[in-house]
């Protein structure tokens, strides 16, 4: 099992932008496909976007598309999700996971952290 934390979170105002990160620990990334999902109040988990083993290939929700970024380090054993152009909308706690293979359910979660955009 690999360990993840995630932090970044906090208040933002719509338009603005902010960083989320997700450490992981106990095994290295670099065999773990990567995702970020979030639940917003009151809401199913939704995906968010995810990440291939080296980086190559990445997938986002149409909501978000254009707007967040998802990167990785694996030397730093870190998956980021650069956050622009915030929307009241985006307002979710924001979850980090891992999977081994490229498809299948991800069984690898963090505590999550929490995002509120607003004026």
């Amino acid at each position: 099992q690999v360990q993840l934390v995630e932090s970044g979170g906090g208040l933002v105002q719509p338009g603005g932008s902010l960083r989320l990160s997700c450490a992981a620990s106990g095994r290295t990334i670099s065999n773990y496909y990567m995702g970020w999902f979030r639940q917003a109040p009151g809401k199913e988990r939704e995906f968010v976007a995810q990440i291939s083993w080296s980086g190559d290939y990445t997938t986002y929700s149409d909501s978000v598309k254009g707007r967040l970024t998802i990167s990785r380090d694996n030397a730093k054993n870190t998956v980021y999700l650069q956050m622009n152009s915030l929307k009241p909308e985006d307002t979710a706690d924001y979850y980090c996971a891992a999977r081994r293979g490229g498809i299948g359910k991800y069984d690898n979660w963090g505590q999550g952290t929490q995002v509120t955009v607003s004026s």
